[in-house]
């Protein structure tokens, strides 16, 4: 005697564990039958725990045998289909890839659920498709056909690297525009087009330029900075069956957007698109996952070009769309002349290009760190003053203030040097504020504007003013900048970073390309490739040669690289199983394991692209057996938790 075949959902719980990271059985009751689909919240019993929990529903089948004991289905959360099968495939191949847990990506893109934006979603008609008028149309083709063949490449669903126009708009940065010309073109083919930025300063831009251009119904802004309830009926807005084009930072590059057909990356180099949270996966890498799968197409643009893209480029596998005509800054490198002391901070050169411009409109002056003077020395040895409390570097918030610590923030009003005791300190460094109030002096009747993150400016007015900013917060102005001066370029290389001269070569890009046409951008005392690689503005060119450096030594990006942290045996475990499974590991592959914090140690693993599957499959065995060891450990009596981490695509080697 034959029964019916049995409704089986296939549940991904949502869970930290790494050991739950697939897909379980679970029978559907006949009264759930109806409401559980594909893609909905369910809760589920986990006898594991002893408890119910919430996952997704991520796929349903019928089953024959019935001799397979299932657990049921505890409840249907929601009949909203928060999980389309688009972002599941791209949440588990990039998971995959990381060592991680598909959970973990989808934490970051499906907002918590809101009862009420769900019910006034759910009652609201569906929204319509959005209408691009023939004259936005027009100006979209105009400003992307600086480009040759650029929309040709887009609608083709190519990978596409862009060099983005460095001058600023009457109203925002002409990359804006750019990107929102290639967004446009997409929404009026009738699919959807996903723009991420590093901050909320881009993303602005972008939306003004959308603002203008298309229906306020047919943006969808997708950032952690909105309410719950404003995010979560954004999200919403993206499962409906209409094109959109979704403004956001770096979790956006996931959004399930209706028909995606071009995801567009603003300046990949930038620190603020590696997602810090587990698996930490960046938003290039998860973009060029997503259009492996969706077969959308995928714009690297920038003012510089990042190592990263260019590997690609180099490999075929990026296409290099360059725009018909040259546009570059008027870039001097500027250093002190015969009869100058060596200490003096602006050249003759630079102040001269600085007095001048002061009469038509503002001078933008970048400098490194924030604060009146962030480095404090003893005055007789010069030994960098540090924190008696927790060793930390002490700074001066103004002239005669007492020090404190810029980590712990303590006072530390009876300082004395720990190496020649003396009690008398010396400022070594000046912050944005010092800096401001030194040209305020040399410019006398001047404005004088401080930007900095305890002085957060977007925009300033085209009138005369001295804008002191550090790097990254520098404000935009309608038409550009006059004069631009670009301080302590020597101390930013210094910092002991592998990407530190990639840095500088963006953060000065950045804002030299916020000067207004024939403006000089004055670099100050820094010489060789990165300062001619500005000066030329051949931003490729340097990353090619940053390429070529990197690949003898097998640095990142040549090599990818996965850090493994936790117990010294968990580690070595970890690297004798990683040497077993992935035998082509070149000599050398591993470096430590290194002691770190709280009894852990650190070891790093530099390993090909080809065997990225292979070592990504064996270090997250690793991570589980870890776990389970740890779990049987608490359940016998009391014990360390396990602290087995692993990260790959470390960016760093000294991170």
């Amino acid at each position: 005697m034959s029964t019916a075949p049995r409704r089986v959902a296939r549940v991904l719980i949502d869970s930290p564990l790494p050991q739950l990271d697939r897909l379980f059985d679970y029978l559907v009751p006949d009264e759930l039958v109806a409401r559980a689909n594909p893609g909905v919240r369910v809760k589920v019993p986990l006898r594991t725990v002893g408890r119910t929990v919430e996952g997704y529903l991520v796929d349903l089948a019928e089953e024959n045998d019935g001799d397979r004991p299932l657990s049921s289905l505890e409840d249907v959360v929601s009949t909203v289909a928060v999980l389309p099968a688009a972002l599941y495939a791209t949440a588990r191949r990039t998971a995959d890839r990381a060592a991680g847990s598909a959970s973990d990506i989808l934490r970051l893109v499906i907002p918590k659920r809101m009862v009420r934006a769900e019910k006034a979603w759910a009652s609201a008609p569906p929204p319509e498709a959005p209408v691009v008028d023939d004259g936005d149309r027009a100006w979209a083709q105009g400003v992307a056909g600086a480009y040759p063949d650029l929309l040709n490449a887009v609608a083709a669903g190519e990978r596409v690297a862009l060099d983005a126009p460095p001058r600023p708009g009457a109203e925002v940065p002409a990359w804006a525009e750019l990107l929102v010309a290639i967004a446009v073109e997409t929404l009026a083919s009738g699919r959807s087009a996903v723009i991420v930025v590093p901050d909320h300063r881009d993303e602005a831009h972008v939306l003004t330029v959308l603002d203008t251009r298309v229906p306020e119904s047919a943006v969808v802004r997708d950032d952690a900075r909105r309410s719950g309830p404003e995010r979560y009926a954004s999200y919403l807005r993206l499962l409906a069956d209409t094109p959109c084009i979704v403004v956001g930072n770096r979790s956006s590059v996931y959004a399930p957007a209706h028909d995606v057909g071009a995801v567009l990356i603003w300046d990949d180099g930038d620190p603020l698109l590696a997602e810090p949270l587990s698996p930490g996966v960046h938003a290039r890498d998860a973009a060029l996952v997503r259009q492996e799968l969706e077969g959308s197409a995928l714009v690297f643009a920038g003012l510089t070009r990042s190592t990263d893209v260019e590997r690609l480029v180099a490999l075929g596998w990026v296409r290099d769309v360059p725009a018909r005509r040259r546009e570059s800054p008027k870039v001097v490198l500027s250093a002190t002349r015969e009869g100058e002391s060596r200490g003096t901070r602006v050249p003759s050169a630079a102040f001269a290009a600085a007095r001048e411009a002061l009469a038509d409109g503002p001078v933008l002056v970048q400098v490194a760190r924030p604060g009146y003077s962030p480095v404090l020395v003893c005055a007789d040895c010069r030994t960098p003053a540090r924190c008696p409390h927790c060793a930390g570097p002490l700074r001066a918030r103004r002239p005669g203030a007492v020090p404190d610590c810029s980590w712990c923030g303590r006072s530390a009003p009876a300082w004395a040097c720990a190496a020649c005791s003396s009690p008398r300190l010396r400022m070594a460094s000046s912050g944005s504020e010092r800096t401001a109030d030194e040209l305020g002096r040399a410019f006398p009747n001047t404005r004088v504007i401080v930007s900095d993150g305890e002085h957060q400016m977007t925009h300033v007015e085209p009138r005369p003013a001295l804008v002191i900013a550090t790097r990254g917060a520098e404000p935009f102005v309608p038409g550009g900048y006059r004069a631009v001066i670009l301080l302590d370029g020597d101390r930013m290389l210094m910092t002991e970073q592998l990407r530190i001269a990639e840095a500088c070569l963006r953060w000065w890009s950045d804002a030299a390309a916020l000067a207004a046409p024939g403006a000089p951008v004055h670099l100050v005392g820094v010489a060789g490739p990165a300062a001619r690689a500005l000066a030329t503005w051949t931003q490729p060119a340097y990353a090619r040669t940053e390429l070529s450096e990197r690949a003898p030594l097998q640095m990142p990006p040549t090599v990818r690289v996965a850090a493994i942290e936790g117990s010294i045996a968990a580690v070595s475990g970890a690297i004798e199983q990683l040497r077993a499974d992935v035998p082509p590991l070149a000599d050398g592959a591993v470096l430590g394991p290194v002691p770190r914090e709280e009894g852990t140690v650190r070891a790093l693993v530099r390993f090909e692209y080809a065997h990225g599957r292979a070592v990504a499959d064996s270090l997250r065995a690793a991570v589980i057996a870890e776990a389970l060891r740890g779990r049987r450990r608490r359940g016998a009596s009391p014990g360390p938790r396990n602290t087995l981490k692993v990260r790959l695509d470390v960016p760093d080697l000294d991170l």
